[in-house]
């Protein structure tokens, strides 16, 4: 299995909870510390036992330094400084900076009203959700999202989140709200305050 693959969880949370960067203590050797633990991961999951829980514990400065130095290429062009905070019983809580002049005018639109077409340059999007899972399928309800401080339909980000995520293989987009298959025999990922424990 690819560590592209053991990292899709991470990916998916990143895409849809995208507080700037100097809120968290970010660090190379906390991104270096979150990779060694993807391909620790990556490793339990291909010698798992059945009748073994194995788990990994990471930390919010990890994730936030890991995109910090490591997400550049995983990021939608338009789209930078995310970061990620954890506030117990599965809860997210995340901020990016997003470029509306790269998003919005490329975004087809339903007609339908669009605030992403009522503001310009380089906007805060916060988005809360709470992430569910259990028998190796996840689930992300995403609860709010807010544009520059203003509520905005929740739909809206998903479709925004499908148009970028589109690919030859899926080419309808990643579905933000649909559950998703957690790799290498992650059977849940467990988010509490300030760390996230990983169970395979």
């Amino acid at each position: 299995m690819s560590t592209t693959l053991c990292r899709l969880p991470i990916v998916v949370i990143a895409l849809v909870l995208l507080i700037p960067l100097d809120a968290a203590m970010v660090s190379r050797e906390s991104a270096d510390a979150l990779d060694l633990k993807i391909a620790q991961v990556r490793q339990q999951g291909a010698e798992l036992n059945s009748g073994t829980a194995l788990r990994t514990q990471v930390t919010e400065d990890e994730l936030n330094s890991w995109f910090m130095y490591r997400s550049q290429a995983l990021l939608p062009e338009g789209v930078t400084q995310p970061q990620i905070t954890l506030t117990g019983d599965g809860g997210v809580t995340a901020q990016a900076i997003v470029d509306l002049e790269v998003v919005a005018p490329e975004r087809p639109t339903s007609g339908s009203f669009d605030p992403f077409s009522l503001i310009g340059g380089k906007v805060p999007i916060t988005v809360t959700g709470v992430l569910q899972s259990a028998d190796g399928i996840a689930h992300l309800d995403v609860q709010t999202v807010l544009l520059s401080g203003f509520p905005v339909p929740v739909a809206m980000l998903l479709e925004v989140a499908a148009y970028y995520s589109k690919t030859p293989e899926q080419p309808q987009g990643l579905r933000l709200d649909d559950a998703f298959e957690l790799p290498a025999g992650i059977r849940q990922i467990d988010m509490g305050l300030g760390r996230a424990v990983v169970v395979q």
